[in-house]
């Protein structure tokens, strides 16, 4: 986990560098040249030195052991932390949004932008690219929520400074300066959909759900390769930030001592930690077999599994 916080640690840092200077540069060149598609860029790297700052203090949360408060540790930090980008993210196309539309409403003549606006933006390109190739790489490689999110975002941005780039093309080729605010209106939507993409993908997690649904067939072939042990049921895992908890019931013959049960349960947990990766915890209940308890009503079983 240590290891972990070092390299968003990091990884923060030189987004906030790199979009510092990208956010600057677009939007000093976008207001002389004139163009609203490159300032609607420039606002969007400004929202992304806010989320590396998040990123950057929610590193430092994720390392705090458990408490009395938060036994669990802080690890779902980071999955409050990429939700909290995702409102930032929103808010930052919204505003453009909002000042696009108002300036189309009023008509206003404008002159096409200088050619400054075209050189800046491929600049931004080339930022872009290197922040989220970076972002991604260690997102992997810490399994963090947040810096995917961010990695994704910076993604976008790319996508983003493409479309500015071709808008601006079409406004010197055509003469119409109206292209540029048509681009930065398509700009501003972009930036409200990666943020309810963000939004929606945290809920998986804060809601203690799942995405890769194949873990649970590892438990259940874990617990077959032990042959005192049967019927696994009511099996829940969660996420706890880059971490998995696991709770289990399985059965076993009511009839063996307490001390060969609980061998039997330590067996089933070894080999559940050596099928899946990053295992924070496993609960297992041991019942006798036959046991049944009607108001189980949570958790998955084999027989329901692949409803």
């Amino acid at each position: 986990m240590e290891e972990n916080k070092k390299l968003i640690v990091r990884a923060s840092w030189i987004s906030i560098l790199g979009n510092s200077i990208l956010s600057g540069l677009k939007l000093v060149i976008g207001t002389i040249t004139g163009s609203l598609a490159v300032i609607g860029d420039g606002i969007d790297s400004a929202s992304d030195i806010l989320t590396s700052i998040i990123t950057l203090v929610t590193a430092k949360l994720l390392t705090k052991k458990p408490d009395v408060r938060f036994p669990y540790g802080y690890a779902k930090a980071d999955t409050i932390a990429a939700r909290l980008l995702s409102f930032v993210i929103f808010l930052a196309g919204a505003q453009l949004t909002i000042s696009t539309v108002k300036n189309l409403m009023e008509g206003n003549s404008r002159e096409i932008p200088g050619i400054w606006a075209i050189y800046i933006t491929l600049i931004s390109i080339a930022g872009k690219f290197f922040l989220a190739v970076y972002q991604f790489r260690i997102s992997k490689k810490t399994e963090s929520a947040m810096l995917k999110a961010n990695a994704q975002n910076m993604q976008n941005d790319i996508l983003i400074s493409f479309s500015v780039l071709i808008g601006l093309f079409f406004t010197f080729k055509i003469n119409l300066p109206i292209i540029d605010t048509i681009t930065a209106l398509f700009v501003s939507f972009w930036i409200i959909k990666t943020a309810i993409k963000i939004f929606l993908h945290t809920n998986i997690e804060l809601m203690d759900g799942l995405k890769d649904s194949s873990m649970y067939e590892e438990v259940f072939k874990a617990v077959e390769e032990v042959k005192e042990a049967k019927n696994p049921h009511r099996i829940r895992i969660r996420k706890l930030g880059n971490m998995i908890v696991i709770a289990i019931d399985i059965e076993v013959d009511g009839d063996i001592s307490v001390d060969k049960a609980h061998d039997i349960s330590m067996q089933v947990e070894d080999n559940i930690k050596s099928r899946l990766e990053n295992v924070y915890d496993i609960v297992i209940h041991v019942e006798p077999s036959g046991n049944y308890e009607k108001h189980e009503k949570y958790g998955i079983s084999e027989s329901n599994f692949n409803k």
